[in-house]
């Protein structure tokens, strides 16, 4: 799958990854693809900055970084942001990011795949 179109390098060891952001979700979670950025979904409000702060934290933790190594690059208003990670080993996060796209899944931690649930 070509992931590419949705970060780009910003040296050896930094990404800029474009993301679409749902605010006020019932649950923090990767969506998958939106057009040529990662959809997130976050459970805080867009309010005082918290949903950007909510985005940042599952970006750490969906790609293996340290939260003071995510930074909001544009979008501070916006639903389409873009942020940069910084730390990240290219090919872990290559792989990281083909994994939730092509699963379409949410981002790692105990709420990314609920158990079924019978109607």
């Amino acid at each position: 799958m070509d992931v590419e179109a949705l970060y780009s390098t910003a040296g050896d060891d930094a990404v800029v990854l474009s993301v679409h952001v749902q605010p006020g979700a019932g649950r923090s979670s990767v969506v998958g693809r939106h057009g040529d950025a990662l959809k997130l979904k976050v459970g805080a409000p867009p309010e005082a900055g918290r949903a950007n702060d909510a985005c940042a934290s599952l970006l750490a933790e969906t790609f293996g970084v340290a939260i003071s190594d995510v930074s909001l690059a544009s979008g501070d208003k916006s639903r389409s942001k873009t942020f940069k990670l910084s730390g990240v080993d290219l090919d872990e996060f290559r792989r990281r990011m083909e994994l939730v796209v092509e699963g379409g899944a949410a981002g790692p931690g105990p709420e990314a795949r609920s158990p079924g649930r019978s109607h």
